[in-house]
């Protein structure tokens, strides 16, 4: 909770990040409440203010933390619009999750590290469906693999 540790102005100022994460509320983060409880997220909307305190925990150009938002030259931050969140529910394996997303709802990416960790997933007007897998190198070092399921 960096934002309100330091008490950062960590809301959307675009009425398309509203509806964005509006959206994500209803076609991921619901069904899986459903499903399997209430998830915890770890990683959500991320205003530019917040990503100056978070430095490579998150990609504001790819990972669509910033949703709509735009940057001083009126553009969007992430190009991919939509929004995402980096989520997962005690107690319930996030392969359990992550798969539950890939097989019933309608995902732009999804980001697998392992059942014990968060995953990353996100909605937006591509809805590409791209499921990625970090697996990690003895040297520690992720390399994306592009799977079908997990």
């Amino acid at each position: 909770n960096t934002w309100r540790r330091l008490r950062i102005d960590n809301e959307p100022k675009q009425e398309a990040s509203c509806a964005a994460l509006r959206q994500i509320c209803a076609e991921i983060l619901e069904p899986i409440v459903d499903r399997f409880g209430k998830p915890v997220v770890t990683y959500g909307f991320a205003s530019q203010a917040l990503m100056k305190h978070v430095p490579g925990n998150i990609t504001p150009t790819t990972d669509q933390h910033a949703s709509c938002e735009l940057n001083r030259k009126g553009l969007p931050v992430c190009q991919r619009l939509g929004a995402s969140v980096d989520l997962h529910v005690p107690g319930v394996k996030s392969l359990d999750v992550a798969r539950f997303v890939m097989d019933r709802l309608p995902f732009d990416r999804l980001y697998f590290y392992d059942s014990r960790r968060p995953f990353h997933v996100s909605i937006g007007p591509d809805r590409k469906g791209d499921a990625v897998r970090m697996v990690v190198l003895p040297s520690g070092r992720l390399i994306p693999q592009r799977v079908r399921a997990l």
